[in-house]
């Protein structure tokens, strides 16, 4: 087999196969976009990739605009600062262009550049009926591209953005942060770094783990997890070990949007934990994910035994939950994952300050087990 080319509809429009962001100027003129800005982080701004997508839209005559200041957790003030280029520059849509962060920044200034002043982003939190305070109608078309494998922000209706005062990550939502078309290139991915394809690869398991195992009702969403699964288990050791293996990138790139649209049916622990330690601490989402994975395994054993065990015979991994929680730790070995969150510099005394914040997060409504200040507390002090 070799990396596949096809045309979906689930959730989005995607356009997956080597090659495809040829692809891109066309794609914006389909959804009427003829002044975009693409937005993408510091690291990526230079590298060939890019300066490939900007020429693709030059020759089209589209421009070549672009914004990188983005933090690798995006706040509010990155925020301030694309809009103000977005308007400045009269555009009419945004590429969202990279990782996570970077599409979850582009989805938030496609969503909060032509609201009322009067509107803060804060006021679109993931909160109820709260996106209904936005006017969709001044909401820009969105292109995304994703160059990394792991956090689906491609084919989710959310983007995170971290507070910059209370260093809170919060998620913001409207139906219209879906992006209109999404192009998946796998040939994108070929020159991460091998640290960033191991921690978005254990993003993408994360979003795939915490989806199968929450208690809510959505057997679309379970089967999608427990594949995704099976992809990451079998193609991010080659991708690490082979980086030009299009296969096997291919392979993470669907992994990656389908644990975003696995993750409809809810996330948990792993979440709620690295969501306030990457805000305080700056660390990489999907690697803190790796890092507290097999204590969250630890901590829900009770409540996802059974459902693991089904898991483990499906993925073909002997010994059940046992057998399931090695693999785990076996993969974190082999992407060079740290061992404990001491290893990431989380320090002793902030962990009452991150417990607060852990239960916080909306993520933790998901977990399967109920999670208390005591037993956060707990889970944390096994996590150093």
């Amino acid at each position: 087999m070799t990396a596949p080319t096809v045309n979906w509809s689930y959730p989005t429009a995607i356009k997956f196969g080597p090659g495809r962001i040829k692809e891109l100027a066309d794609h914006c003129t389909a959804v009427g976009i003829k002044k975009p800005l693409l937005v993408t982080d510091k690291a990526l701004a230079g590298l060939p990739i890019t300066a490939g997508a900007l020429d693709v839209l030059e020759a089209a005559g589209l421009g070549r605009a672009l914004f990188s200041e983005v933090d690798p957790n995006p706040n509010e003030k990155n925020m301030t600062d694309g809009i103000a280029v977005y308007k400045a520059g009269g555009h009419d849509g945004v590429i969202c262009f990279g990782g996570g962060s970077a599409l979850d920044l582009g989805k938030m200034i496609a969503l909060m550049a032509r609201q009322a002043a009067s509107l803060s982003v804060w006021d679109l939190e993931d909160i109820g009926d709260w996106w209904t305070r936005a006017d969709a109608a001044k909401i820009a078309p969105i292109i995304a591209v994703p160059t990394t494998a792991g956090t689906g922000s491609e084919v989710g209706r959310a983007g995170v953005l971290t507070n910059s005062d209370t260093h809170k990550k919060k998620i913001i939502f409207h139906p219209k942060l879906m992006p209109a078309v999404t192009i998946c290139d796998p040939e994108l991915t070929v020159g991460m770094p091998a640290f960033i394809t191991a921690g978005t690869g254990m993003d993408a398991l994360a979003h795939c783990l915490e989806a199968y195992c929450s208690p809510f009702y959505h057997p679309m969403s379970q089967g999608i997890a427990l594949e995704g699964m099976r992809l990451v288990f079998e193609n991010l050791p080659k991708a690490y070990a082979n980086p030009t293996d299009l296969e096997a990138r291919a392979n993470m790139m669907s992994a990656a949007a389908m644990g975003a649209v696995a993750f409809q049916k809810g996330l948990g622990a792993i979440h709620s934990l690295s969501h306030p330690v990457g805000a305080v601490y700056g660390t990489h989402h999907g690697t803190t994910n790796a890092v507290v994975m097999p204590m969250v395994l630890d901590y829900n054993r009770a409540a996802i035994e059974d459902r693991i065990k089904a898991a483990a015979a499906y993925l073909g991994i002997e010994g059940g939950f046992d057998g399931f929680r090695a693999r785990v730790m076996t993969l974190r070995s082999e992407l060079g994952i740290p061992e404990n969150l001491s290893a990431m510099g989380v320090k002793p005394e902030d962990l009452d300050m991150l417990t607060e914040m852990a239960l916080e997060d909306p993520s933790c409504g998901g977990n399967p087990i109920e999670m208390t200040r005591e037993n956060t507390r707990a889970l944390f002090d096994s996590c150093m």
